[in-house]
């Protein structure tokens, strides 16, 4: 078989999985699979991205298949696959069917100094399964696959291709369904990770449970979510929790993490092992895969009491903000969200973003499809931008938001860099700009003891110029320094990508991180 035939096979099984949008980097060896995707997109079998950055290129394969596009992200033999796999990683653990395809040296110059020529069977280690693309193509999956696909010269079609495909979907591995009913009476909280979907908010209203939901999970809406619960889990209330129903892959949360991990608390784990690994990282007293109830609703008075204590603690925060002199990452973070209309889009960056939003973010109405993403599978700051791109591009969004820290955005400032003719979506990106990393200052290392080796280590000052970055890549940019400023970048949206960097202190994070995680709800509320 000559490469052009296998790569032609190639890219037919990909179309019959239901691939829809291929992402190409540049390279001589990986070639006849380049001209094959283009003549697939040709026929309009598939959407064709390029990019020069592999690592990029797999983040936005990753946000287009993270928002239900299944993608492939194509690249040539050597240190392009190892720049893949970031992306592959945060695939994998969080359970993305992401598609990587890696042309690879003939297997005779395998073993040898050949140029370009590594080990890439298995470079993305255990936890992805290197299928040879000489042998049969398994794209039935929960995970990412790896194709490697050796090519051997001559790496050029003779003719164009015209491909006689049809189009599938993407077909996952069947789990048995069952219907298992919980009972109430323990005093329960639902908790809902990372992509837990609606139905920890179905069981949550169902039972009269309170939903402790991250910004991410696809839960954070209806009557029963609590916005404030992180602040509460260190209440009185949290101590009262005498089960914890999980849903979703919960990482943003410290107090959670101590609640699931408390000896007096039941676990029920629902949807059972998450993404790469087959075991919690706290004691699970029972698992559910598969449906999940109650036969009635439970005594209303423990939702309530949390309901009352969530608005005596919401308006106290409110208020600690309100009366800051300065601009605050949370109130960034809450605009953001209030800006967010029904059918919008949200990715939201690692590190502080996210737990900013987690405290500020409202609830939702149900049913108003306003969608948030994050990159919670390892939870890297790597290739925020790209990932957002890829996720505006794959969905019909009503309006399209990024929010992310600026060593965040600096760390994939690469996913800017889009040729011309490439699609580019609607997407405004917020930065929140505190010039380095204000994460650790909330913790250990932040403390005043360490202050002389904080600032180089963690704090990692950049002073870099934000507008002459994007100036480079032909990105509109504002600079903004209040809330009303802000209010208006994001109601006057000029199309395509746009950088809104909005300016804040880091010197008084800690000091204000203190004063909000010492909110208590009021005497007699809760």
């Amino acid at each position: 078989m000559t490469s052009t035939d296998l790569a032609r096979r190639v890219l037919t099984a990909l179309i019959e999985a239901g691939v829809t949008e291929v992402v190409v980097c540049p390279g001589s060896r990986n070639a006849p699979l380049s001209f094959a995707a283009y003549d697939a997109a040709a026929a309009g079998l598939v959407r064709l991205h390029t990019r020069i950055d592999e690592r990029a290129a797999g983040f936005l394969a990753l946000g287009l298949t993270k928002n239900h596009r299944r993608a492939a992200v194509i690249c040539t033999s050597g240190t392009g696959v190892a720049n893949l796999h970031p992306a592959v990683l945060e695939a994998a653990h969080a359970g993305v069917d992401l598609v990587v395809v890696t042309a690879d040296r003939p297997a005779r110059l395998r073993g040898t100094s050949a140029n370009q020529t590594t080990d890439q069977v298995g470079i993305f280690g255990p936890l992805v399964a290197t299928q040879d693309a000489t042998g049969g193509i398994d794209l039935i999956t929960g995970s990412p696959v790896h194709l490697n696909v050796p090519l051997d010269e001559p790496l050029l079609p003779d003719d164009r291709w015209a491909p006689d495909v049809v189009p599938g979907e993407p077909v996952h591995r069947a789990v048995a369904a069952s219907l298992t009913t919980l009972p109430v009476g323990p005093r329960t909280v639902v908790v809902a990770g990372d992509d837990a979907g609606p139905r920890a908010r179905v069981l949550a209203e169902q039972a009269g449970w309170p939903l402790l939901a991250e910004p991410s999970s696809g839960s954070r809406t209806g009557d029963s979510a609590i916005r404030t619960y992180r602040l509460l889990l260190g209440s009185d209330l949290g101590e009262r929790v005498e089960r914890v129903v999980v849903c979703g892959h919960p990482t943003l949360s410290r107090p959670v993490s101590r609640l699931l991990g408390r000896e007096d608390v039941e676990v029920v784990d629902i949807g059972g092992s998450w993404g790469a690994w087959s075991e919690r990282p706290f004691p699970v007293d029972g698992r559910v895969i598969g449906g999940v109830g109650v036969d009635e609703p439970d005594d209303p008075t423990w939702l309530e009491d949390w309901r009352e204590a969530d608005r005596s603690v919401s308006r106290q925060l409110d208020a600690l903000l309100a009366a800051e002199r300065d601009l605050t990452p949370h109130e960034v973070a809450g605009t953001v969200a209030r800006a967010l209309p029904a059918g919008g889009l949200l990715v939201v960056g690692a590190s502080s973003p996210i737990r900013d939003l987690d405290l500020m973010v409202p609830r939702y109405d149900v049913g108003a499809r306003r969608k948030v993403i994050a990159n919670r599978g390892l939870a890297g700051i790597d290739g925020t931008v790209s990932t957002a791109i890829g996720a505006a591009l794959a969905r019909s969004s009503t309006r399209s938001f990024a929010l992310m820290g600026d060593v965040t955005f600096l760390h994939d400032a690469n996913g800017l860099v889009i040729g011309p003719g490439e699609p580019v979506p609607d997407l405004t990106i917020v930065v929140v700009n505190d010039d380095g990393g204000s994460i650790f200052t909330m913790l250990e290392q932040g403390a005043p003891p360490y202050a002389e080796q904080y600032e180089r280590l963690f704090g990692t000052p950049h002073h870099v110029d934000l507008a002459a970055l994007c100036a480079a890549t032909r990105t509109p940019h504002w600079r903004v320094g209040s809330l009303p400023e802000l209010e208006q970048a994001l109601a006057s949206p000029n199309g395509g990508i746009e950088v809104v960097e909005v300016v804040v202190r880091r010197d008084n994070r800690r000091d204000l991180d203190e004063r909000i995680r010492a909110l208590r709800p009021s005497p007699g509320a809760g």
